[in-house]
C-alpha cells in the first residue's frame, strides 16, 4: 500500500526536495504552504502522487483540514513533515524586533505544533511517522540568538512526542541540519548543505525499519 506525507513548508528549499524524494520513493504528498502558485507549479512537475494544499502553518484549522483532506484524498496520512520555518532580520535581544519574534514563534513553534496535533490521530492510526526541522541551532548557544531558541524547543519537543508516539508504535525524528543553501538565507550559499541533503535524511528516518526510533539526524556542512 502506498504510503501518504503531509508537508509543510513545501514550496520550497527542504520540503520542495523531500517531496520530491518521497514521491520518488513511491509515496504520495500533501504539499502545504501559502502560496498557491508554487504549489500548483511543484504538484504538477510531482504528477498524480501529490496533492497541494494552501494554507498557513500558523492557523491550526487550515492545518487540520488541510490533513484531514490528504487523508481523504490518499486514504491515510502515514506521516507528516513539520518543515515550515523562519528566521529573523535582526539578531540579538536588545537589536531584535519584537514583532518579528513574535512572527517567528507562530510559525517555527506554534506551527509545529499545530502540525502536531493535526497529524496525531491519522499517524496513531498508521503506526507512523512524525518529522520535524530543528536546527544545529538548536543545539548550541549562540549571542543573544531568539531564533536558536526556538529550534532548542523543536529539539526538546521532539524528545517529548518521540515517548509519547511510542506508546502506539509511532515516530518521531528530529532532522536537524546546520547551514544549507535555501531561500531561507538572502544570499545563496553553494558551498554549503542542498536541500536535497536534508531529504535524504528525512527519507532515511521514514524507511528506518520499524525495530529502530531514529530520534535525531545532524547533517552538517564538510567544510
Amino acid at each position: 500500500m502506498t504510503r501518504t506525507i503531509f508537508i509543510t513548508g513545501a514550496s520550497s528549499g527542504i520540503g520542495a526536495a523531500t517531496a520530491h524524494a518521497a514521491v520518488e520513493a513511491g509515496w504520495n504528498v500533501g504539499l502545504f504552504a501559502r502560496s498557491e502558485a508554487k504549489l500548483a507549479d511543484l504538484a504538477e512537475t510531482l504528477g498524480d502522487a501529490a496533492l497541494p494544499l494552501p494554507g498557513d502553518a500558523t492557523e491550526f484549522t487550515q492545518q487540520q483540514k488541510a490533513v484531514d483532506r490528504l487523508a481523504e484524498h490518499f486514504g491515510s496520512v502515514d506521516a507528516a513533515f513539520a518543515n515550515a520555518g523562519t528566521g529573523l532580520s535582526a539578531a540579538g535581544t536588545e537589536a531584535g524586533d519584537p514583532e518579528e519574534w513574535e512572527h517567528m514563534i507562530r510559525v517555527n513553534v506554534m506551527g509545529l505544533l499545530w502540525t502536531a496535533k493535526a497529524a496525531m490521530p491519522h499517524l496513531r492510526k498508521a503506526k507512523g511517522d512524525l518529522l520535524l526541522t530543528g536546527s544545529a541551532a538548536g543545539r548550541r548557544h549562540i549571542k543573544g540568538s531568539v531564533y536558536g531558541a526556538s529550534k532548542w524547543f523543536v529539539h526538546g519537543y521532539g524528545g517529548n512526542l518521540a515517548e509519547e508516539m511510542r506508546e502506539f508504535g509511532g515516530r518521531c525524528t528530529v532532522i536537524a541540519p546546520g547551514m544549507v543553501d535555501t531561500p531561507f538565507f538572502d544570499e545563496p550559499k553553494p558551498d554549503k548543505l542542498q536541500a536535497e541533503d536534508i531529504a535524504r535524511a528525512a527519507m532515511f528516518a521514514l524507511d528506518a525499519d520499524k525495530r529502530a526510533a531514529v530520534q535525531e539526524i545532524f547533517v552538517m556542512p564538510n567544510d
